[in-house]
């Protein structure tokens, strides 16, 4: 059985992991969601295609998310 103060220093750790991972992700959707421009756009997309998709997966998925919520939004 785990000592409760062991269990609630794991939470707290959890915890601030997630909110970390988070803030991470958030930055990284804002720096991407200025690549709003045909030509930005394009020299992002170069850059994204001199690695391998595992490295790029995370990225791909957000400009995706971000592409589909422009159409709804917009209607284009």
């Amino acid at each position: 059985m785990t000592h409760p103060s062991t269990a609630i220093r794991t939470l707290r750790r959890t915890l601030t992991n997630r909110r970390t991972a988070r803030k991470t992700r958030q930055s990284l959707e804002r720096e991407l969601a200025s690549y709003n421009t045909p030509s930005a756009r394009l020299d992002l997309d170069t850059i994204l295609a001199r690695h391998d998709s595992a490295e790029t997966a995370e990225i791909k998925a957000i400009l995706h998310r971000q592409s589909m919520e422009r159409i709804i939004r917009t209607g284009n």
